[in-house]
């Protein structure tokens, strides 16, 4: 979830402890390794690895070089511009309708998107991402987001189930932009239709577009979409499982993963589809007081050893270390209560349930994590 300064970033250090005990498959997840490179130099000392080498793995780590990837290829997204000086980005804004979408071109640990309803918002915005690097202005999209994730292996599309995340800090979707505060699978919105659309508009070209350009991709592609009017368009790409859809997601899925990520690592074929169990899985995120721009660290957990953590029900731990014999937050978002259900409603009522045996000092949560999908039922 959240970024820690222990991130395995040097390489040889991963490679050597991989060979050390004698790993036959490593799964990058984290975005900062995947463009730091590692994954290139696991694959040199033999390792079968699944995620994408740091070439590739620019469509993550940088805005601008994802957008123009897909105006190369006919990808549908939103209308850009991409900016390093003040004066032309305000003149390119000046021009724009309000609101208006300001992301950091880098990583930002998902602290690097502004969804500005002002002039001095978005101004604001600029002056701050600029001060680290390239900034895109993006239209905003009118519609419902929606999570769409598959296994891509040299030009080989499989597809995950649909999911939705709510990015917003708050009820109602109000609030700062975040890394993500609860997901659900499956959505209505991604439903057999808009899913095969989807892979046939986005999937299938980007694997085809990776392949022409060079770009040997064996691991997850996260599309990140706004399902408008005219059809689903892609927001952001991540070159790994998006979170907090992985819990909901892995909660449900009923084929061996590890069979499948070591096919995908290798090259070899991929099963035409996985199996998902029928229920759905819903994933409440507990955040620290002050994330996203200053999460508060260091405060004691209580509350985890009476909660359910089983076939139907876990806790995942993200942010939260040992200190002096106590559980304690140590990052933004610091768990993620995700339970399986046969329904939206008993899905909310046991999550909520189990998140409120959970506490420490300013401890944040949604409470309405799939009020859409609670909306159509």
């Amino acid at each position: 979830m959240s970024q820690s300064p222990s991130l395995p970033l040097d390489a040889a250090v991963v490679v050597a402890a991989a060979h050390a005990e004698g790993v036959s498959l490593v799964v990058l997840g984290p975005e900062a390794p995947l463009v730091a490179g590692v994954s290139d130099a696991l694959r040199r000392s033999g390792l079968a690895v699944f995620g994408p080498n740091a070439a590739a793995a620019r469509l993550e780590g940088s805005k601008a070089f994802a957008k123009e990837f897909m105006e190369r290829h006919g990808i549908p997204t939103a209308a850009y511009g991409r900016f390093t000086e003040i004066k032309a980005a305000h003149a390119f804004l000046a021009r724009q309708p309000l609101p208006i979408v300001i992301k950091a071109d880098g990583l930002a640990a998902g602290k690097g998107v502004v969804i500005a309803e002002s002039q001095e918002e978005a101004e604001e915005a600029l002056t701050r991402f600029l001060a680290w690097g390239p900034v895109v202005i993006e239209e905003f999209l009118r519609g419902e987001e929606g999570s769409f994730i598959a296994i891509i292996a040299d030009g080989q599309v499989l597809p995950l189930a649909g999911s939705q995340d709510h990015k917003r800090l708050a009820d109602g979707d109000q609030g700062p932009n975040t890394g993500g505060m609860g997901a659900y699978s499956p959505t209505p919105i991604l439903d057999i239709a808009m899913s095969e659309r989807v892979r046939r508009e986005v999937m299938l070209p980007m694997a085809r577009a990776l392949q022409a350009e060079g770009l040997p991709y064996r691991g997850f592609l996260y599309a990140g979409l706004m399902i408008t009017e005219s059809g689903p368009k892609v927001l952001e790409f991540n070159c790994r499982l998006g979170d907090p859809e992985t819990q909901p997601l892995l909660m449900r899925l009923d084929s061996d993963l590890f069979l499948t990520l070591l096919a995908a690592a290798r090259g070899d074929a991929l099963p035409p589809e996985l199996q998902w169990k029928k229920e759905l899985a819903l994933c409440v995120v507990l955040a620290a007081p002050g994330y996203p721009d200053a999460p508060q660290l260091g405060q004691t957990i209580r509350g985890l050893e009476r909660s359910l953590d089983g076939a139907t029900a876990k806790v995942f731990h993200a942010g939260t270390r040992v200190q002096d014999g106590a559980l304690v937050t140590a990052g933004g978002r610091v768990l993620g209560v995700t339970v399986l259900a046969p329904s939206i409603s008993a899905a909310q009522a046991q999550a909520y349930a189990l998140a409120q045996q959970i506490h420490w000092p300013g401890m944040q949560l949604r409470h309405d994590i799939g009020w859409r999908a609670r909306a159509r039922s």
